[in-house]
């Protein structure tokens, strides 16, 4: 082939010459005929425009940048096992099998460069077919492969011709491939080559070697990390955190070190934020990367299995009528043909999950960001840019699952969303609470209960808390009396005793939600502290003299009351008259409901028979049973006589008969002026 550009007259000339020949001639300017099977010498002629620039090299490789192996090298903390591989790598070809994230690259590149002082290193496209390629030039020590399209597609005679080429050149290959179980074996059994297996190092190595390289002085370097603090920096670098979230970790540490010094919060919002965009981002264009992203932020911290679970259901939402499952899909998966395709969390780990157990390849238990509070700043940003997906996610919020956690995580994700957008999409929640969901109002509580405790949305909270109370459709109103529930959110007794007295004010037709409002009652009650449970006492008191619903739902909350802290009971009645009275009208009126008297029955024998062990709380049950005698209600008459016709031994067995003595007799008169 002849570079020269051949002008007209030279090209007739140099046809002629060859025809005389009977060699064929092949003229196509700036292009490459075949002329399939031909006898003797074939030729092509090439010519390019006078003003055609320098030949172009060959596409798929290049030089790495000596900027970035000059830092991967700076920077490098060697994982398990690098002495090892070093060894491994005179055989000329070799691979890296490890998680993306875990610093495979940087491990390679060191590996490559070791011994030289100034490597040269080539990396090749992975769609590069290796059965094809020869090393270049002589003084390049090695090339590095990032993810091959297909290394089991190289057969031993490719390999030998590789090694030999290689050898010649005196470099070294290294391919870099995802993990994914069964994928060591498989290679090193195809390959018959060294296969390593890259074990991430240590993350607060991997901090302390990017932050001594990205703030070399001293003095600032232990000033900004005195500023983060040791706790912060605890959770910020736990362990199994990948190295790519330690280096980025260092670099927001050290960046404001020029500065007023770190800010401990604010570094780790930082940090949330900006892998939040990323991972945003990424998520754009593909609504499986997208479902599965908004599934690990509202579900993380559960087993994987449900994340991806809960993934495919929101892909129902976000691209009804789609056919392949989400979990199917990952973006390695056409990785290798013949051998055992990537982990079902390969989606997952793309995108920065973290499990809670990992064995290699095989991650199971809980899954989440690296950091949970990426979580936040995700829903912060598809609030901000992506409002459209507000109804799709709260109708997809609306059905969890059963699972209580499920509940939880979902409720605390739609709270999420209503912070960020500063409660503009608690406008949202009302079709939500509606909907056909079988925890659907249980979601909605959690997200009230949490949302009026934020100042960004504690205002529409209340709001909405206030409207509901008295709605027409009763499983608003039940939101509401779960909502008042403390393990589901964050209000007040005093919140507490307001909203539920506007639902039992109702009367009989909100016997729906007298369950769940007797539930929040006795639950306030066990963590309460003394003012907050005489206040309690002060409105079942109320409830009592009532007639109707507020009557009934006194009677059947109280006995669980009661049962809850017998010690404190005993305590107060002693030196508290105003919980001493309570007690007794409480006991009364619940001992004279059919339906709350088997529970007060059963509170009254548990103390009875706490008294024989702990003989402490013996005088305060003798002060209520007293106090009970002097009110004279029906119902205590029923429980004298059934205990004193139990064959049990109770202590109060023993006082049973001069009690009902006492209750038979006539009350003296009261006085007359």
């Amino acid at each position: 082939m002849t570079p020269e550009v051949l002008g007209a007259a030279d090209l007739d000339a140099l046809v002629a010459a060859l025809a005389a020949e009977r060699r064929m001639v092949v003229v196509a300017p700036n292009g490459t005929v075949n002329t399939g099977l031909v006898t003797g010498d074939q030729r092509q002629i090439v010519s390019t425009s006078a003003t055609a620039g320098p030949a172009a090299r060959p596409m798929g490789q290049g030089p790495v940048r000596p900027k970035d192996l000059l830092a991967a090298r700076r920077r490098f903390v060697p994982p398990p096992g690098f002495g090892d591989a070093l060894a491994a790598l005179d055989s000329g070809v070799s691979a890296l099998v490890g998680a993306p994230g875990t610093g495979r690259e940087t491990h390679a590149l060191n590996l490559l460069a070791h011994g030289h002082d100034a490597p040269v290193l080539v990396q090749v496209d992975g769609a590069v077919d290796l059965a094809r390629w020869v090393p270049g030039r002589h003084g390049v020590h090695g090339y590095l492969v990032m993810e091959p399209a297909d290394p089991f597609a190289l057969r031993p005679w490719d390999l030998s011709r590789l090694e030999a080429a290689l050898t010649e050149a005196d470099a070294r290959l290294l391919m870099v491939l995802a993990d994914a179980p069964g994928m060591v074996t498989a290679l090193r059994n195809h390959l018959g080559a060294p296969v390593l297996t890259h074990l991430p190092p240590d993350p607060r190595k991997v901090f302390d070697a990017h932050l001594a390289d990205l703030c070399p002085d001293d003095t600032d370097r232990v000033r900004s990390l005195r500023a983060i603090g040791a706790g912060l920096l605890d959770e910020v670098l736990h362990t199994g955190l990948p190295p790519r979230h330690a280096a980025r970790a260092a670099q927001f540490v050290a960046r404001p070190a020029t500065e007023d010094g770190a800010c401990a919060t604010g570094v780790l919002r930082a940090l949330a934020r900006a892998e939040a965009t990323e991972l945003v981002a990424q998520a754009r264009e593909d609504r499986v990367v997208l479902a599965h992203l908004i599934s690990l932020s509202a579900y993380g911290g559960l087993d994987g299995d449900v994340v991806l679970e809960r993934a495919a259901h929101l892909l129902e939402h976000l691209d009804p009528g789609r056919d392949q499952e989400p979990s199917a899909r990952h973006p390695r998966q056409d990785l290798a043909r013949q051998h055992p395709g990537p982990s079902r969390y390969g989606m997952l780990r793309a995108l920065g999950a973290h499990f809670t157990q990992e064995t290699g390849p095989v991650a199971t238990g809980a899954v989440s960001f690296c950091w949970p509070v990426v979580a936040d700043a995700v829903w912060e940003i598809l609030c901000r840019d992506h409002a459209d997906l507000l109804p799709v996610l709260h109708l997809w919020l609306a059905d969890p699952g059963d699972a209580p956690d499920q509940v939880e995580r979902a409720g605390q994700a739609v709270a999420a969303l209503a912070v960020a957008t500063a409660g503009r999409s608690l406008e949202l929640l009302r079709p939500l609470a509606l909907s056909d969901g079988p925890v659907a109002v249980e979601v909605a509580a959690r997200c009230l209960g949490t949302t009026v405790g934020e100042p960004t949305a504690a205002i529409e909270a209340a709001d909405l808390l206030d409207r509901w109370s008295v709605a027409g459709e009763a499983a608003l109103r039940r939101t509401v009396a779960y909502a008042c529930r403390p393990d589901l959110g964050r209000l007040t007794t005093h919140q507490v005793l307001r909203l539920t007295h506007r639902l039992v004010e109702r009367g009989s037709d909100d016997a729906e939600a007298a369950g769940p409002v007797a539930d929040a009652l006795v639950r306030h009650f066990a963590v309460g502290d003394s003012e907050a449970r005489q206040a309690l006492l002060t409105r079942l008191e109320e409830w009592a003299a009532a007639d109707g619903l507020p009557g009934m739902l006194a009677a059947l909350t109280f006995p669980a009351m009661a049962g809850t802290d017998l010690a404190w009971w005993s305590g107060r009645i002693g030196s508290d008259d105003a919980t001493a009275s309570s007690l007794v009208r409480l006991t009364g009126h619940a001992l004279n409901e059919s339906a709350a008297y088997p529970p007060m029955w059963d509170v009254l024998f548990t103390w009875s028979r706490a008294a024989e062990r702990t003989p402490s709380l013996g005088p305060a049950l003798e002060e209520l049973l007293k106090g009970l005698t002097a009110a004279r209600q029906p119902g205590f008459l029923r429980w004298l006589l059934a205990v004193e016709r139990t064959p049990d031994a109770l202590p109060v067995k023993v006082a049973a008969p001069r009690l009902l003595a006492a209750l038979r007799t006539k009350p003296p008169a009261p006085p007359t002026d």
